[in-house]
């Protein structure tokens, strides 16, 4: 046990040696949800629909043309059941590989990402901190652009697709839900 504890601050110490510039970035934006069928519920057609998005980023460059981005986003959800309007938010906690296509310390960086997470989806009356929430597990990929604006901060813009299974709160739907996510804001670089 003490080995173990031992290797993985090892292994934690060496990522953020490597690292060239970390950042911290709170973004906001639009959250669209597609083939956003729930299901079936009372013989009427379940749709979803999303809006409001807002993420917070922690990316670390450890290369001149690679970094990892961790996150965790909220997103304002509702959907439909028998005429009535239902509140679903969704929270998601994600990580991403970064491939620059310009090199650390370049005013504008475009990137392309790629990486896997999960979505908790909370049904009406429910709260993630009680675990009533369903979690799905899933991937995304998607890119953008960073402008540095001055030595310590930037904006950013990003355009990510989200893909999960969908949650089934008693309509059995099928398929896989795509949430495609246009935000922007500003980082923080340390």
């Amino acid at each position: 046990m003490k080995r173990s504890i031992l290797a993985l601050l090892f292994v934690a110490s060496t990522l953020t040696a490597f690292a060239q510039m970390g950042e911290v970035s709170l973004s906001f934006g639009d959250s669209m949800l597609r083939n956003s069928s729930l299901g079936i519920f009372n013989g009427v057609d379940v749709p979803s629909k999303s809006n409001f998005h807002m993420a917070l980023r922690m990316t670390l460059n450890n290369s001149r043309y690679f970094g990892h981005e961790f996150g965790y986003a909220y997103n304002h959800a509702s959907f439909n059941a028998s005429g009535t309007d239902y509140s679903m938010p969704i929270h998601q906690g994600f990580y991403d590989f970064l491939v620059y296509g310009t090199k650390e310390g370049t005013r504008i960086r475009p990137f392309a990402a790629g990486g896997g997470g999960f979505s908790t989806f909370v049904p009406p009356g429910g709260s993630v901190l009680q675990g009533s929430g369903m979690t799905k597990f899933g991937y995304n990929y998607g890119g953008g652009i960073k402008a540095r604006v001055s030595e310590a901060f930037m904006i950013r813009a990003d355009i990510r697709d989200y893909t999960t299974g969908k949650p089934d709160f008693g309509t059995s739907p099928s398929g896989l839900l795509h949430q495609l996510v246009v935000s922007a804001g500003l980082a923080f670089m340390f």
